[in-house]
């Protein structure tokens, strides 16, 4: 056995010996008063945008002092040498610091100081296990104190920790464990990684947000310059304007409904960064619904913002959702790795999926860039598409960042939801950026409808018309329906309609992202030639895709999934006013997603033929408050409300995996009732995509023959992997076709065509 390690009581050889981290590259370990010094500052800095620096301080200092344990210590030697895990408690330590000052009455210091490694958990789960404790740690914990008492005496005595005020209500103060736990860790991480590495923490500097405006007003106009002008044109420079003007105000909810096809994007930028730099904002957070919207937005925000020659900066724009590569070697792309881990960058764009999971999860590597949300500006886009079961906690959230962390939130969508019905903002009134948006609606109209739903169209009576050019009014058409297995259905009828040589496309989620940009690339380049193109998509090419079709076809939908898919008819309104042409058809035997059933059926009673179009202001109220009404938002055993009232009871655990099904008696949890911002769980799926086939091979075998692969081999494969549900990945006649790889990836032996993963219709009706 190791010698038992002792430590000086005195000043003279301050920290010699006691470690925080093993030896770095260069041989030197990391001692443990520095480590806490360094952890401390940066998290009292951190936290100090939110009103909480003396406790991210007080975090700093004590989250690693257990390490001070004369076990700890000497596991940390066995460990250098095995290269094995310490593997004894140093967290129980620093909950007891906590309750000793005086400072913790709720217990939420010693939730964030407990979950620094291993994540949140709850109140009553910290409580008893550090009250559990064996006696030779609690021995521990005095040799520690021992050891760290002359190092950092303010750590151990003075007065309580102050925790800022305003947070009354327990779901608030579990808002403020959250933040103070993204600071910790964000701090602990970045002093680690700097030890590692042998220099400082990499943190970096405030943005120049006049500089950002300025360079953003400049490349706009030289955008617009070199494009054709259309007569959409001007009114996408009065919402512009009105953005640019409205970002002058100060701090709080910002609403901008806004047509589609009316520049949402720029505007969003401009009144970002203006607003950041009136109100002293640290960054700008945009998050779309989808990552086809993400890809397609963050090229438009880097041509805007991002250097482009010697002396012009550093990189801008973050992107970072599931599917980007973060690191390819380039200097800019190991920028993005590094600010990703914590988005320390000016501008970041993400997926809604990515913000609020973070939000609402708890792991130290999903929180880390939390407290970056305080003192933001966050940009929702198309925030229509936000899952309705949790409604009321994203609003309840969004609705305290705005009240106690300095957060702006600007709400942007042509679809406009009625969220001001909502308990947690029935109290809030925002900002109107447009002062009166029936106006621009009505001046941007450029389609008309029709309804075909009675008698209901058989799918080979909607396949002749969409290949007619003459009955569709057009060789180039859009046609969205609600499931993979309409839309492949309804692309073979058509297929077989066309001329030989027509192409007939296809997009749904079956086919992998490095093949629906393709597809995608080949629609644009089409319809700027003016050549015969019909695609049939799911509505995942509804939110933001900018495409310009003359005509679109809409399977039934909710009111506003229609109003988006007439969003992709005349876009530009070369066509005129009401030139496009929208086909709301209701096909006998289609199939939906059992989230539509509800909505589609209040669709019905403000929307259709004899009422309202899906673009009437009125009727889009009247269907987003029956909505809300309803009791996937309201009931009172809603996922909503289950996640509310878990994040009541500081039971994080609950929050991010569910509650337990049977409490004493199994740690299985109800998954349907935690907060997933996608309903099923899902799966990878790598596929051989002809044009990448040789690389998925190669990244396979990588990831089979390699115990320990490199990170970057599964951020490689990420555009040739389709997600699926995991029910449907287990079902026999699929799990044959499925070659295990690592963890739940596995490879598809199954055929991969034009139209994507080839799915039999019960393994894709639901799927969009």
């Amino acid at each position: 056995m190791a010698a038992r390690v002792r430590w000086p009581t005195g000043a003279a050889g301050r920290g010699s010996v006691v470690w925080a981290h093993s030896a770095n590259g260069s041989g030197v370990r990391h001692r443990l008063a520095d480590h806490l010094e360094g952890t401390a500052a940066l998290a009292e800095g951190f936290a100090g945008v939110f009103g909480a620096g003396p406790a991210g301080r007080f975090l700093g200092l004590g989250h690693d002092a257990g390490k001070g344990s004369c076990s700890w210590q000497e596991g940390l030697l066995r460990a250098e040498v095995t290269g094995g895990r310490v593997g004894w408690d140093h967290k129980s330590l620093a909950v007891q610091l906590a309750q000793r000052r005086g400072a913790d009455l709720p217990g939420l210091l010693g939730l964030v100081l407990h979950g620094h490694h291993g994540g949140l958990t709850s109140r009553a789960y910290v409580k008893n296990t550090v009250g559990a404790q064996p006696e030779d740690v609690r021995r521990g914990w005095v040799e520690a104190e021992t050891a760290l008492r002359p190092l950092l005496p303010e750590l151990f005595g003075g007065p309580p920790v102050p925790l800022p005020a305003g947070f009354d209500r327990t779901v608030d103060q579990e808002v403020l464990v959250r933040f103070l736990y993204s600071a910790l860790v964000d701090s602990d991480g970045l002093d680690t990684a700097a030890h590692r590495a042998g220099g400082r923490p990499r943190v970096g500097a405030p943005a120049d947000m006049a500089m950002l405006l300025d360079r953003l007003l400049r490349r706009r106009r030289s955008m617009l310059a070199g494009r054709r002008r259309s007569t959409v044109d001007r009114w996408r420079d009065e919402v512009f304007d009105a953005c640019v003007r409205s970002a002058a105000g100060g701090s709080g909810f910002y609403r901008l409904p806004a047509p589609t096809g009316s520049g949402k994007t720029m505007a969003a930028a401009a009144f970002g960064i203006r607003h950041a730099l009136e109100q002293g904002k640290a960054r700008v957070i945009v998050a779309v619904p989808f990552i086809t919207i993400t890809e397609q937005n963050a090229a438009v925000f880097r041509g805007l913002l991002d250097p482009n020659g010697p002396g012009e900066g550093d990189p801008v724009v973050l992107e970072h959702h599931s599917q980007v590569v973060v690191d390819d070697g380039s200097p800019r792309r190991r920028w993005a790795r590094l600010a990703a881990e914590n988005w320390d960058a000016p501008f970041v764009v993400t997926t809604t999926v990515q913000l609020f999971e973070s939000l609402f999860g708890r792991s130290p590597s999903a929180m880390r860039k939390v407290h970056r949300l305080a003192n933001a500006v966050i940009v929702l886009d198309e925030v229509q598409a936000l899952p309705a079961p949790l409604l009321v906690p994203i609003m309840d959230m969004l609705r305290l960042l705005t009240a106690r962390f300095g957060t702006t939130v600007l709400l942007a969508s042509a679809t406009q939801p009625e969220l001001w019905t909502l308990n947690p903002l029935k109290d809030v009134r925002p900002v109107e950026v447009i002062e009166d948006p029936e106006r621009l609606y009505k001046e941007l109209r450029r389609v008309r409808y029709e309804w075909w739903v009675q008698p209901r169209p058989t799918w080979e009576q909607v396949a002749d018309r969409v290949a007619d050019p003459v009955r569709a009014g057009s060789d180039r058409s859009l046609t969205v329906v609600n499931t993979v297995a309409d839309a492949r259905r309804l692309r073979d009828l058509v297929a077989d309609r066309v001329p030989a040589g027509t192409p007939v496309l296809h997009l749904s989620s079956v086919m992998c992202p490095a093949h629906r940009q393709q597809i995608l690339a080949e629609v644009k380049e089409r319809l700027g030639a003016g050549e015969p193109v019909r695609l049939v998509s799911t509505q995942l090419i509804e939110a933001g895709v900018d495409l310009d079709f003359p005509v679109v076809f809409r399977g039934m939908a909710p009111a506003d999934a229609l109003q988006q898919a007439a969003g992709r008819a005349n876009r530009e309104g070369h066509l005129g006013r009401e030139g496009g042409l929208v086909v709301v058809f209701d096909p006998d035997g289609g199939g939906m997603p059992p989230s539509y059933r509800l909505p589609i059926g209040l669709t019905r009673e403000h929307v259709g033929p004899g009422l309202a179009d899906p673009d009437d202001l009125d009727a889009l109220r009247g269907y987003y408050t029956g909505y809300f009404a309803g009791p996937i938002v309201r009931g009172a055993k809603s996922r909503g409300a289950a996640v509310q009232s878990n994040r009541a009871g500081l039971d994080f655990r609950a929050v991010t995996d569910g509650p337990l099904r049977n409490v004493g008696q199994d740690g299985e949890r109800d998954r349907s009732l935690a907060f997933r911002m996608i309903d099923e769980d899902t799966v990878p799926v790598a596929v051989l995509y002809k044009p990448a086939a040789e690389l998925v091979q190669a990244l396979l075998a990588e990831l089979r023959t390699n115990p320990k692969p490199d990170p970057s081999v599964f951020r490689r494969l990420q555009p040739y992997q389709v997600m699926i549900q995991r029910r449907t990945r287990l079902r026999s006649d699929v799990a044959a076709l499925c070659r295990p790889v690592v963890g739940d990836l596995v490879e598809w032996l199954g055929e991969y065509d034009e139209a994507g993963l080839v799915l039999t219709p019960s393994g894709a009706d639901f799927l969009a």
